[in-house]
């Protein structure tokens, strides 16, 4: 017995670095590729809503999740697709951002419970297999919207749905590795905890039988589930004739590789600014389209019964040929607490910054390579101040148009209020353009940093 003692410490050590293994780099992987691939799956959820391909689900905002569950995956009649649709989708997008703005992200939380409950969910649409021959229903109507989506949509459009497709079908194959090694992971764990506390506790001598671990099991192991292949694989693993072999196996499955450099592609430093800046500029036409429809709302808005004493006020303002009254709008804005605030925006000057944002904008976006030469004789901390600028006005033009968006849905009369023009699917892609944006400046900034290092060490990096 003193061999499986040895084994026994020997894997307690391997589990205890592959724990801290995973913490460190399974972990925060799983959780930035979910990030990734519920902001894909927003964009085009957006887009549906956007083409009216299925409708917004009126109970979307009210429903609560307490645990991930995939929506419902059944087949249903022709007629009813509209109203099926729109609710699972609604769903998913829902269960999506429980999964990644609620969910704990540590070893102990990816039960082997929750590691089905997210497997199911990500498969709910086969990303990796996106066709119409897909025998599931869900996955057969995303592929038939996508094909009307990208039907006559401007270049923007379609490459943000393309690279969000390919997000969606990379993300999956990487989250379904990453919950692989956690389940080997939860699986080896188990059988150790059931070797310590009932193995240990059996009579020396002889080879224990399943039904002697099961009638043991409920005294020595409370509230832990009793798996009968898992039990089996541990009498092989510890009394078998090949038991050495498999606890080799065992014991090879959960050893921390060594980290290797991978070698990269030389990126010249100005070339992550560039790239940002032509992001920034591929959103002037969404800008455009936000500001038509901030226009046809305002004029409903305008259209909305007043007061007489607002009218005679109005009345001796043009009388007196003063300026024009500003159009002013108590916005609530909400920050990541969920804390509301009120803040008094003048909707002129928001419309006047968009235009002159759409016109600066348009030029980078209208000749790639006449702006990319022009970009490439300017200094680094030139395009460092142009870039991080327009980031931050997408930032705080993404939360005024937010805020907006929600004022004229609520104060418009409600026989206008079918008329308001929604602005969701423009605000994902604004909110989609300045994080790629801000990944290009923070992969510039890392950059830097690193040559910094390195000169302070004495190494020559290569040349810019």
């Amino acid at each position: 017995m003193s061999e499986l003692s040895d084994y026994i410490k020997s894997l307690t050590n391997a589990i205890e670095d592959r724990r801290q293994w995973l913490e460190e780099s399974e972990i925060p992987k799983i959780k930035e590729d979910l990030r990734v691939f519920q902001t894909s799956y927003s964009v085009l959820y957006n887009a549906f809503l956007k083409r009216g391909l299925i409708n917004e689900d009126p109970y979307k905002q009210e429903a609560k999740v307490g645990e991930i569950q995939a929506p419902d995956t059944s087949n249903f009649p022709e007629g009813e697709k509209m109203d099926k649709l729109s609710v699972r989708f609604a769903d998913f997008d829902n269960q999506l951002d429980f999964l990644v703005n609620f969910y704990e992200y540590n070893v102990e939380f990816f039960t082997m419970d929750r590691i089905k409950r997210i497997l199911g969910l990500i498969k709910f649409i086969d990303w990796t297999h996106f066709s119409l021959n897909s025998a599931s229903i869900n996955t057969y109507y995303a592929v038939e919207f996508i094909n009307q989506v990208r039907t006559h949509a401007d270049p923007l459009t379609l490459s943000i749905v393309n690279e969000s497709l390919s997000n969606l079908a990379r993300t999956t194959g990487s989250v379904i590795a990453s919950l692989k090694l956690l389940a080997n992971f939860n699986r080896e764990t188990y059988k150790l905890k059931v070797r310590v506390a009932i193995t240990a506790a059996l009579p020396e001598g002889g080879t224990p039988v399943p039904a002697q671990i099961k009638k043991e099991f409920p005294s020595l192991m409370h509230g832990v589930s009793y798996y009968p292949d898992l039990i089996e694989e541990i009498l092989k693993e510890d009394y078998s004739s090949n038991g050495n072999a498999l606890r080799k196996a065992v014991l090879n499955s959960l050893t921390v590789a060594e980290k290797k450099e991978e070698e990269t592609a030389f990126v010249p430093f100005k070339q992550y600014l560039i790239e940002g800046i032509q992001t920034i500029g591929a959103v002037s036409n969404v800008l455009a389209d936000v500001a038509f429809k901030l226009d046809e709302n305002n004029a409903l808005l305008a259209h909305k019964k007043v007061s007489l004493g607002q009218r005679i006020k109005r009345f001796f303002i043009k009388l007196l040929r003063k300026d024009a009254e500003p159009v002013l709008y108590d916005l609530q804005y909400r920050d990541q607490a969920g804390n509301l605030s009120v803040k008094r925006v003048d909707f002129s000057a928001v419309r006047a910054d968009i235009d002159k944002r759409i016109k600066s904008l348009s030029q980078i976006a209208t000749d790639k390579d006449a702006e990319s030469a022009k970009l490439q004789a300017l200094q680094e901390n030139q395009l460092v101040s142009f870039l991080e600028k327009n980031i931050r006005y997408l930032q705080n033009l993404y939360k005024t148009l937010v805020a907006m968006d929600e004022y004229f849905k609520t104060n418009i009369d409600k026989d206008d209020r079918s008329k308001v023009k929604g602005i969701k699917p423009e605000l994902s892609t604004i909110k989609a353009t300045f994080t790629r944006a801000n990944q290009k400046r923070c992969e510039y900034i890392a950059q830097k940093e690193e040559e910094a290092q390195f000169e302070k060490l004495g190494i020559t990096t290569q040349k810019r």
